[in-house]
């Protein structure tokens, strides 16, 4: 039997000051997230999932789905704006994730959880190597010595198909593709328990696509590590989700096992973006 990592349980996230009338008058029946009432975004709403340890979650919309956010929320990346309530539990940290402070959440995002962004440019310093893109988030973790943390880089490089020589060259002079693939070292680096990748194959030529997917699934079956994909891309779920949340209008409106979501959908929008694709 599997080791639950990861619970969500009625998480909520919304940019406003809200109403009483914001969750019965959004969401997939409504078929809005904009509350009428106050004019509320909720982002996010009702949301209950899991992650087992070597699982892979797919979860899938349309742009605007609150799939992102959602993402976002998981994944600890603490802004400024909206408000949050619900509970996201963690089996290496006792309490609800979304309460824990600054240095807790630095901690677990460096060594339990890690976000592969799906631009570029919030995920690595362009201007930096590629080498010293995947060592700062080993630093972070406090590993000091030189020539470990060099031989930890050459060995991400190795396993994610960037070519070791060009280790210190500017990440900006890097391909789209490789600095797709310096983003899931960079996220491999302390060996996490769950990686979350937000639309991992965003701006990639279809034929480098390929080459990211088949290489971050060999990845992640040897390493047994955990992981939530959010594409809107149902080929990208499909290749490597185990099971698969469908998400409109801020709400999750189905999910199961993903073969089971590909092959006899049950909700008419899930039955729409599979055939539209067929």
């Amino acid at each position: 039997m599997s080791m639950r990592l990861l619970e969500v349980s009625d998480v909520k996230k919304q940019y406003g000051s809200g109403c009483s009338a914001c969750i019965e008058r959004t969401g997939d029946d409504a078929g809005t997230n904009h509350c009428p009432v106050c004019d509320t975004v909720i982002a996010c709403a009702n949301i209950n999932l899991t992650v087992d340890a070597g699982e892979v979650l797919g979860i899938v919309g349309e742009s605007g789905s609150g799939k992102s956010s959602l993402a976002e929320l998981i994944a600890l990346e603490k802004d400024d704006e909206g408000e949050v309530a619900g509970d996201i539990s963690y089996t290496e940290y006792d309490g609800n994730l979304l309460a824990v402070d600054y240095q807790t959440r630095h901690e677990l995002k460096n060594t339990h959880l890690s976000l592969v962004h799906q631009h570029i440019r919030d995920g690595l310093e362009l201007e930096f190597s590629g080498g010293g893109n995947v060592a700062e988030k080993l630093l972070s973790a406090g590993w000091r010595r030189y020539d470990d943390v060099r031989e930890r880089v050459r060995s991400l490089f190795d396993a994610t198909e960037i070519p070791v020589d060009r280790m210190d060259d500017p990440t900006h002079t890097y391909s789209g593709g490789m600095q797709r693939r310096v983003q899931i070292a960079r996220a491999l680096a302390n060996k996490p328990d769950i990686i979350i990748l937000d639309e991992p194959t965003a701006g990639l030529d279809v034929s480098v696509q390929a080459r990211v997917l088949d290489m971050f699934r060999r990845i992640q079956q040897q390493n047994d590590v955990a992981a939530i994909v959010v594409s809107h891309d149902l080929s990208v779920i499909r290749l490597l989700a185990d099971r698969t949340a469908v998400m409109r209008h801020g709400r999750i409106i189905e999910s199961g096992l993903t073969d089971r979501i590909m092959e006899d959908p049950h909700h008419e929008y899930t039955q729409t973006l599979i055939n539209s694709v067929i």
